[in-house]
Parts: structure tokens; C-alpha cells; sequence
């Protein structure tokens, strides 16, 4: 084998580890970023029912007017807000869990369509 040759063998060595390095690397990350997002689509969830149970107390007879109540449903909204900033996150294991329910035929008819 002539040096050219070796050189070139530890190159593409050396590139084919990188690739299956980063390869991994991105996968993995990939995997914690969909869980991330997972879990903030159910606290996003969550906050929304704390919202609406706030509010259902807050509308009875018994506590109508009460500016504690009052306040906590007012910060529970200003939080679901800031919470719906973050949509693009939620959106990210939503698409995934989409084209995961997609059946054949309803692949076929959006082939179809383009």
C-alpha cells in the first residue's frame, strides 16, 4: 500500500466514527427534545383545567367577588398564557403523534392530492 492510500483509509476511518458519533449524538437528542415537548404539552394540559376549575369556583354564589379567588384565576390565566408562548414545543410531539395515527389510505389520498 502506498501512503496515499493509507492516508485515505484513516480519513474515511476517522469520518465514518464521526458520522455514527454524530449520528447518535442527534438521535438522542432528538428523543429528549420529544419528550420535553411531551411534557410540556401536559402541563400546558394541566394549567388549562386549573384555569377552568378556578374559574367554575370563582363563578359560584358562595365565593362571586372574592379578590382572593379572584387573583389566583387571574394568575392562573397570565400563567396559561406565558404556557402558550411555548407552542412551537408542543407542536413538535403533536405533528409526531399525527402522522404516527395516519393510516395507509389516508397517505395514499395526500400522495394523491400533491
Amino acid at each position: 500500500m502506498s501512503r496515499l492510500e493509507i492516508v485515505l483509509i484513516c480519513v474515511s476511518v476517522i469520518s465514518i466514527a464521526t458520522n455514527i458519533g454524530l449520528y447518535v449524538w442527534l438521535r438522542a437528542a432528538l428523543s429528549r427534545l420529544l419528550s420535553f415537548s411531551e411534557e410540556m404539552s401536559d402541563l400546558r394540559d394541566m394549567t388549562g383545567a386549573f384555569v377552568g376549575h378556578v374559574s367554575s369556583v370563582y363563578s359560584l354564589e358562595m365565593f362571586y367577588g372574592d379578590e382572593t379567588l379572584q387573583g389566583l384565576m387571574e394568575h392562573a390565566r397570565s400563567y396559561k398564557e406565558q404556557l402558550d408562548t411555548f407552542e412551537y414545543i408542543y407542536e413538535l410531539s403533536e405533528e409526531e403523534e399525527n402522522i404516527d395515527e395516519r393510516s395507509p389510505e389516508e397517505e395514499a389520498s395526500e400522495e394523491d392530492q400533491e
